[in-house]
């Protein structure tokens, strides 16, 4: 949706204003002042409204249809069970033929993504050592569609790592060694990024986006 938009923003936005205008003709043309009085009024209204719907809306409908994609119809593998990451191997131009829907960006990175959801208890997110090659992994709000949290090479270093992501009503002890993450509202839209040098690195890269894994908080695991 977001593509679509973005591509034909501009049309749809001068036919929005050629109805606008053709409706305000008409008005004027039946009405007189009255009626422009009035339509200045509705589109006051329409406009507020409109604004308003927007901004609570938009990323819900957003992010939630990027949660659609992953657990129905996956990046091209099948469908992703809620937390669980998959990790692209494609660059973004080969999954463009594919219509995938992280089709985007630079040939320079590989994709991985996931549905988190806490409903049934934390979860702990593992990365691996990545000897000083950038990846990131991005936490989206499914409510707001801002990113709350990252790890990766500029936040959080690129040493092995375990962060245990947890939700707002969560009471327990973090484990010893783990980082805690607090999901604002539960869930989360997880999209992570390795860099690629170039076409020969691009299996080093996959076996390491591979590693980044969810998986559930053990019993006894606590502090």
């Amino acid at each position: 949706m977001n593509r679509l938009i973005l591509r034909h923003g501009t049309t749809v936005t001068v036919i929005i204003l050629a109805v606008f205008a053709w409706v305000i003709y008409r008005r004027v043309a039946d009405g007189g002042v009255t009626a422009i009085l009035l339509l200045a009024a509705t589109a006051a209204v329409v406009w507020v409204l409109g604004a308003f719907a927007f901004i609570y809306l938009w990323p819900r409908i957003t992010v939630g249809g990027f949660k659609r994609i992953i657990v129905n119809r996956g990046f091209g593998g099948g469908p992703i069970p809620v937390n669980t990451l998959y990790a692209v191997p494609e660059s973004p131009s080969q999954t463009a033929s594919s219509h995938s829907v992280i089709a985007t960006g630079t040939d320079e990175v590989l994709y991985l993504g996931g549905w988190l959801d806490l409903k049934a208890g934390p979860q702990l997110l593992h990365v691996p050592e990545t000897g000083g090659r950038y990846y990131s992994v991005q936490f989206t709000d499914p409510t707001s569609g801002a990113n709350f949290a990252y790890v990766g090479k500029r936040t959080t270093g690129t040493a092995m790592g375990d962060f245990l992501l947890c939700g707002p009503k969560w009471a327990g002890d973090t484990p010893d060694g783990t980082t805690r993450i607090d999901v604002p509202h539960r869930t989360a839209l997880l999209i992570g990024r390795v860099f690629v040098a170039d076409e020969d690195d691009r299996g080093a890269a996959y076996a390491l986006a591979k590693q980044i894994q969810l998986a559930p908080l053990q019993p006894g695991r606590e502090r």
